[in-house]
């Protein structure tokens, strides 16, 4: 750490009761956000209260350093980064603090989405929607002057402040409103501030008049236009929204009141099909008259991505389709919704012929669907494979709407001249345009065109009265631009800061540039140059010389160019930073969302590493490994990130690396040998069931192993699974028909559950399907994997795949009951031994226990002679079920028995993600990140859960009272194969202990 950082860190550390990180691995953390800039900040500050904020300011402007005020990163402008110190308010400021009828009190940092939850309850919302509603902070929408597709009926942010509390750039606290312009020299500060402003206005009337853009949204330079308000012989000022979109550089944010909307009653919506771009122009014109609530073009690149990463838009969009336009409507009743609908295909596609075709989404899931196609557009341009990525830098204009049918053909001229790929999005209601042009920031010709495409695009937007930015403020890429687009109006922008910050500490360089400010300047690192010199491959090796200084050895065989590519394919968007409901993404981040616990974090730290902007043994020390260690393994964010960033395969590099240089700690060496612990638990049954059940014996457990004395423990079987197959015949049975199954059984079934294994096998037999179960077969080796002990998985996985290969050769599927075991065969061993023929066809030919049954079902072959159940069960899917990308077949298996009821628990991961959940430091995390699956449990109206999962169905019992049975033994029971399986459904948690 810099002696300069290390001062800054111990001297606030000292002041403040948040957070203070001024070390390598967070400045890097820090660095990036969603634009194509990088700049490493002295540190970041998480402040946890107003005398915390109070305390940097002050601190700051005596050490004359600047501050940048950050919500979640999603900017795409790089208005957030600067050299100076990132004041995080996304970590602690995310309180909810007075809700009025009309109006409510929240902090910076609270989330948009989670303020909408929220608000739901009272039948209330906050308007505008950006694009990242799910991550996006209300600090940052203030900052932004946000809108959103639905502009044309809530407007944006400013429309709905009324105040806020503002620390100044000398320190002091002001709330920010519509104030007095004072009529006389004895006034309070805030007054005085508002006289002072009132003056400005007044001086640059006509200037002000001249340079408003005539577009019907604009966020670049300070928003002076409409902040003074006649009233009664005086003026009022509204400083409040002078401040909103002024990005941070007039004050710091802490509490906002914004007033509040009645939710709308009804929506409906519908896509228009459109042959050309041109004719999606020339409808969006004449939709206006209609009064749509939002109306959203997407080009044809966007519309192939979406067919391409999602069935059901592969059956909704035509092929032919070059455009489409996303058309809302709100209404009182579903009647008015669909009529408006209904005139709107009318007009278009029947009378005008603009549009080739229209869907009209049928129910609220095809309303939402079809609104996915949109929020997803931007991320999900980052999975197309190449060198060249869409870059956000001039991806903000806004023009008069009147004047698309001309721009957009000047614009498609400009891109084929420069030779540039571009994709497309647009508020095309209000004249919002989004392009994206596909760039290589690592190739400089690519660099140069940035420039000349900006000063060309932006030459037409001034042509029709539009502005460079209409929501996402000027930030690094746009400040450049800003005189040009307000020419002498910049003498005013200059006195409104130095009114507000005349010291020059808030947000340098945003909105008012500085000498040396252009475009191209502190883009992201893209280039590896000591990639080769740093790192080398396990199955490349090249001889050292003594000079050459150590190098890090990847311990998965890949290239350092793989990993390279993969951590550069994180684009920042901050998708992975949601807690919401709807999506999983990351546990360790949903129970506290801090940078360092989201995928982009990790992503963001193999790049600097790899970039050289950190040392390549930074991957070798005890700093980087605590965040490592935040990666579960649970693999959502791999899921559900639009850019698909494989962050688990990083992460486990990033752990193994440490392990082969340092070696592992004693509680790593138990917790991924689980294996062996449950063999010798097994061994010694009574003495260990005993154990689990003792409190002394728990706290030994507790300081000898790391697992938590109160996590509950399943007890352990006498005779393990495998063993008691070995008195009958270990021969891989005779061909019966077409299909015969190798039962890969999983630790958790072998010495704690043999009635699983055992009610699988019956299932099986019971619909003709003979099983084969090795009994020399291995652990998946799952648990070793997430630790990163990839030499001993290596080992495993090699004599798994030999034995398993060789069953698929004469016939046989490879099915398992645990989920993460399926995943380990499937996916883990893959990456393990790349190139394996075996290895691939072993991933090809394995499936997890229910999707197999639910397989034969489609086939006709499985027997449907159920028993009622006249029960109720909730479901929870596995994460490594989700992982699998099979859909739900467990639900659709159990609804084909008689009577029994199944209600799908959506609440995100269970917490408890493998052996994570039991470690002593992480028990108490994982019962947070799994709070609202247990509430659930506890409250919801059904007899027992269900799962694949044997550490879910144990995080679902803990705590609870219902018992959690995994669907094969809920098969067995319908079919009448085992009763004594009967009583689970009436003894909860008689296999496990409650301490």
């Amino acid at each position: 750490m810099e002696v300069e950082r290390q001062r800054i860190q111990e001297d606030l550390r000292g002041q403040i009761a948040g957070d203070v990180h001024c070390d390598d691995l967070y400045v890097q953390l820090y660095s990036s956000d969603a634009s194509i800039y990088e700049i490493p900040p002295l540190g970041v500050v998480r402040p946890r209260t107003l005398d915390d904020v109070v305390a940097t300011v002050r601190y700051a402007a005596a050490n004359d350093i600047p501050l940048h005020a950050r919500g979640s990163g999603s900017g795409l402008t790089g208005g957030a980064l600067g050299r100076g110190l990132i004041v995080d308010f996304s970590r602690y400021f995310r309180k909810v603090l007075n809700v009025s009828e009309n109006s409510v009190r929240v902090e910076a940092g609270v989330v948009l989405d989670e303020l909408n939850r929220h608000l739901s309850s009272r039948g209330r919302y906050f308007g505008p929607d950006p694009a990242t509603k799910q991550v996006t902070t209300i600090g940052s929408m203030v900052a932004l002057d946000a809108s959103g597709s639905h502009w044309p009926v809530v407007g944006s942010t400013r429309r709905h402040v009324e105040s806020l509390q503002v620390v100044m750039a000398d320190g002091e606290v002001r709330e920010l409103a519509l104030h007095d312009v004072p009529l006389k020299e004895e006034s309070t500060e805030v007054e005085k501030l508002a006289g002072s402003l009132s003056k400005i206005l007044e001086d640059h009337d006509e200037l002000i008049r001249k340079y408003h853009p005539k577009s019907c949204v604009n966020c670049s330079g300070y928003q002076l236009d409409d902040l003074r308000v006649p009233w009664f012989g005086g003026s009022q000022v509204n400083l409040a929204h002078l401040l909103v979109g002024s990005e941070g550089t007039l004050g710091l944010v802490t509490e906002v009141t914004l007033k509040t909307l009645p939710l709308p009653n009804h929506s409906g919506s519908l896509l228009l099909y459109f042959d050309s771009l041109d004719k999606a122009a020339h409808a969006s014109l004449e939709l206006a008259s209609l009064g749509p609530s939002a109306c959203d073009l997407m080009d044809r690149r966007h519309l192939s991505i979406a067919r391409e990463s999602d069935p059901r838009y592969e059956f909704l969009i035509p092929v032919e389709a070059e455009a489409v336009l996303l058309v809302e409507f709100q209404g009182d009743t579903a009647d008015e919704v669909y009529a408006r609908l209904a005139k709107t295909v009318a007009q278009v596609k029947d009378k005008l012929r603009l549009a080739a075709g229209a869907y009209i989404a049928a129910d609220s899931i095809d309303h939402e669907l079809l609104w996915q196609l949109a929020r997803h557009y931007t991320p999900t341009l980052y999975r197309l494979r190449g060198l060249t990525r869409p870059l956000p830098f001039v991806e903000d204009v806004a023009i008069p709407p009147e004047s698309l049918p001309e721009f957009l053909p000047r614009v498609q001229q400009i891109f084929r001249q420069k030779q540039t790929t571009t994709s497309l999005f647009g508020h095309v209601g209000h004249g919002q345009l989004h392009f994206r042009p596909f760039l290589d920031l690592a190739n400089s010709e690519d660099i140069e065109r940035m420039e000349l495409l900006a000063n060309r695009l932006y030459e037409e937007v001034w042509r029709v009265g539009g502005t460079i930015s209409g929501e996402h403020g000027d930030g690094l890429s746009r400040t450049p631009f800003v005189a040009r687009q307000f020419g002498p109006l910049m003498s005013a922008f200059q006195e409104v800061k130095q009114l507000f910050d005349p010291h020059n500490l808030l947000n340098p360089g945003k909105i008012l540039p500085q000498e040396s400010s252009n475009l191209s300047s502190k883009l992201r690192h893209v280039r590896y140059p000591l990639l080769d010199s740093a790192f080398s491959s396990t199955t490349t090796k090249p001889v050292r010389e003594a000079a050459q200084s150590p190098r890090v050895e990847l311990q998965l065989a890949w290239q350092p160019e793989e990993m390279a590519h993969a951590a550069r394919t994180c684009n920042g968007c901050a998708a992975c930073r949601t807690t919401s409901e709807e999506t999983r993404m990351c546990p360790i981040f949903r129970y506290a969302p801090r940078e360092e616990a989201s995928p982009r974090a990790k992503a963001n730290l193999i790049r600097g590493v790899l970039t050289g902007s950190l040392p390549a043994e930074t991957l070798l020390e005890d700093d980087c490994k605590e965040i490592a260690d935040l990666c579960v393994h649970c693999h959502m964010c791999r899921l559900e990130c639009p850019a698909n960033v494989d962050i688990p395969k990083l992460m486990v590099e990033a752990k193994a690396s440490y392990i082969a240089t340092n070696g592992e700690s004693l509680h790593t060496w138990f917790m991924s040998r689980v294996d062996k612990l449950c063999a010798i638990g097994s061994r010694y049954d009574r003495v260990a069931n005993w154990a689990v059940g003792n409190h002394i014996a728990r706290w030994l457990i507790e300081k000898s192993l790391g697992i938590s004395r109160s996590r509950k423990l399943p007890r352990f079987r006498h005779h393990p699974f495998l063993q008691s197959t070995t008195h009958q015949n270990i021969q891989l049975p005779e061909k019966r028909g077409s299909e015969k199954v190798l039962y890969f059984v999983d630790t958790y079934a072998n010495y704690c559950d043999t009635q699983l294994a055992e009610a699988f096998v019956a299932v099986l037999e019971y619909n003709g399907v003979p099983v084969y179960v090795p009994p020399r077969q291995q652990e998946s080796a799952m648990p070793s994997i997430a630790r990163g002990r990839v030499s001993q998985a290596r080992k495993i996985a090699e004599e798994n795949v030999a034995l398993l290969a060789e069953a698929i050769r004469q016939g046989y599927t490879i099915v398992a009951t645990e989920p993460s075991a399926v995943l380990a065969l499937t996916h883990e061993y893959l990456q393990l031994l790349p190139d394996d023929q075996d290895a691939e066809m072993v991933s090809q030919n394995t499936k997890e226990a229910c999707h197999y049954l639910w397989r034969l079902h489609q086939q006709g072959k499985l027997l449907l002679n159920f028993d009622a159940l006249d029960i109720s069960l909730g479901y929870h899917i596995p994460c490594h079920v989700k992982a699998l990308e099979i859909g739900s077949p467990t639900q659709s298996l159990l609804s084909l028995i008689p009577g029994l009821k199944i209600e799908r628990i959506e609440k995100g991961c269970s917490g408890i993600a493998g052996m994570y959940g039991f470690q002593r430091d992480n028990y108490r995390n994982s019962l947070r990140a799994g709070l609202p699956l247990i509430t659930t449990m506890r409250t919801g109206d059904f007899a027992a859960g269900t799962t694949e999962c044997s550490t879910c169905k144990i995080q679902m019992e803990q705590s609870t009272s219902k018992p959690t049975i995994h669907p094969v033994k809920i098969l067995a029971i319908a079919y009448g194969l085992m009763p004594e399986l009967r009583q689970l459904l009436d003894s909860p948690g008689r296999d496990l202990v409650v301490t």
